[in-house]
């Protein structure tokens, strides 16, 4: 005869499962509509969304190469935000590799030359290619206080669930975003099924490719692949709103050739300050 112990151990593992399974299928079930409004209502009430007009944040960078290369350097990092308008900066001083800045005035975008020799980055070149992601304020995700999920009619995009997918393990719900002006990305965001707190967002573009012969073809020019993917997590609660204070971008670049490339800007946010007075020079596209 099974011991009472263990027989209460099976039970309890039991529910822990089922509870999985609902959760699961509840998540899985969810309308586009009813993802995004749970997901706002993870962020903080009605008011206390509306109140907010600007937002914000100091925080320390780390930036690693990944793959082609290797080092680690630190820095800071500063996030501007105040309507339509963004300033996105990582700083650092490595082998005259100064960092990135991302701009967005709400209507023109620009993307600094951070070398020393007044040159962009790998990714500053791709973001300023695919400056979709500043027009529609997806950099930061939440942080930004024109994150498209908060006015998601007004942007005029097509937003539709996925269905769960798996990442790194974890079982996340996905949206897939398409915005009002045509894009050759493919933009997924990925929302934890439990909390339906925004932690993921997987930019990719892989240029359009016919298979002739059975080799790949594309006009004569080779096969790239871009990626970018944004991490959120430890989220925090004050003035009403629950926002992460970790932050972690990725950026992969493939060749055909064999060729790859990867790097990463990680993120602590130390303060994270809403509705304060911003420069109007943050945000001033060089």
């Amino acid at each position: 005869m099974r011991p009472a112990g263990l027989r209460l151990s099976s039970i309890l593992l039991l529910d822990l499962v089922l509870l999985f399974c609902a959760s699961f299928s509840i998540a899985a079930e969810l309308k586009t509509e009813e993802v995004i409004s749970r997901h706002l209502e993870s962020v903080g009430t009605p008011q206390a969304r509306k109140t907010i007009k600007s937002r914000a944040i100091q925080g320390t960078a780390t930036y690693r190469v990944l793959v082609a290369g290797n080092g680690t350097a630190n820095g800071k990092f500063q996030f501007a935000s105040e309507g339509l308008k963004s300033d996105f900066l990582f700083r650092i001083n490595a082998n005259g590799f100064l960092g990135e800045q991302f701009i967005c005035d709400g209507d023109k975008t620009s993307v600094a030359a951070t070398y020393t020799d007044k040159h962009r980055s790998e990714l500053g070149t791709f973001v300023l290619t695919q400056d979709t992601i500043l027009h529609e304020n997806l950099l930061g995700g939440i942080w930004s206080t024109a994150w498209p999920l908060l006015d998601a009619d007004a942007r005029k995009a097509k937003i539709h669930v996925e269905g769960m997918k798996k990442i790194d393990g974890k079982d996340l719900i996905a949206l897939r975003y398409e915005p009002k002006k045509r894009t050759d990305l493919e933009i997924v965001l990925y929302f934890d099924p439990q909390t339906f707190q925004h932690v993921l967002t997987i930019y990719k573009l892989e240029p359009p490719t016919t298979n002739v012969g059975g080799e790949l073809a594309q006009s004569g020019k080779s096969v790239r692949r871009y990626r970018i993917e944004e991490h959120f997590s430890d989220f925090k609660t004050a003035d009403g709103l629950t926002l992460p204070n970790h932050y972690d971008l990725r950026y992969t670049f493939e060749a055909e050739s064999g060729f790859s490339k990867a790097i990463e800007w990680e993120v602590s946010a130390n303060s994270i300050a809403n509705n304060m007075s911003i420069d109007p020079r943050a945000f001033q596209v060089q």
